[in-house]
């Protein structure tokens, strides 16, 4: 203790300035990794429960010519956030790019208003293709919003992992700090000059 002591009146300023930063670093990090847990958790629970399945493998609706990118994910639910993103981008967007010619619900239900407007009976087909846009790009945008958080959590994982690395490379370079000065104090003592032992004392 006398010896952290007086390490610590020698560099006050870096013994503060380590010790509050590797503390900050830990506690970072182990949030971090808190909320990257919390965040897999619920968009695997919250996915899980909707029961969304690609379609097997050797389907006609999973076709590998039109759907080359989802062959991998044949069969398997859709549980976390790139297999909801794969849904959703080569999926449910493939399908709803044939159901208006590639119109967007937007321009579709623009048209119906307009139809409405001047007092016409819409084309039930345009209704109908409106309505399936409108659940589409729903699900579409709901499955890419998880996809967003799964990588946040994604991001937060790692994040976290440094920010623990970085907590521990700050308390070995405490230590290894601690350590030198113990050498210098003892090397410091060992050499300060005494009295010779075969020196005598000569009295007049």
């Amino acid at each position: 203790m006398k010896k952290l002591g007086s390490w610590l009146r020698t560099v006050p300023t870096l013994v503060i300035i380590g010790t509050v930063l590797c503390l900050v670093l830990a506690v970072g990090g182990g949030l971090l990794l808190w909320g990257s847990h919390f965040a897999d958790h619920i968009v695997h629970t919250q996915l899980s429960e909707q029961k969304i399945t690609f379609p097997p493998k050797g389907s006609p609706a999973l076709d590998p010519a039109e759907f080359p990118g989802l062959q991998r994910y044949a069969g398997q639910s859709v549980d976390n956030g790139p297999k909801a993103k794969a849904y959703a981008d080569q999926f449910i967007r493939k399908h709803l790019q044939g159901v208006a010619n590639g119109q967007t619900y937007s321009e579709v239900s623009g048209q119906v208003v307009a139809a409405t407007s001047a007092g016409k009976t819409p084309d039930p087909k345009l209704v109908q293709a409106q309505d399936t846009l409108f659940r589409g790009e729903t699900l579409r945008g709901l499955l890419l919003n998880v996809w967003g958080w799964a990588t946040m959590g994604e991001i937060a994982f790692w994040v976290g992992i440094a920010a623990l690395i970085g907590a521990f490379a700050v308390l070995c370079a405490l230590v290894l700090a601690f350590v030198m000065h113990v050498r210098q104090e003892s090397a410091e003592a060992a050499g300060k000059p005494g009295v010779p032992a075969d020196r005598e004392l000569v009295t007049l």
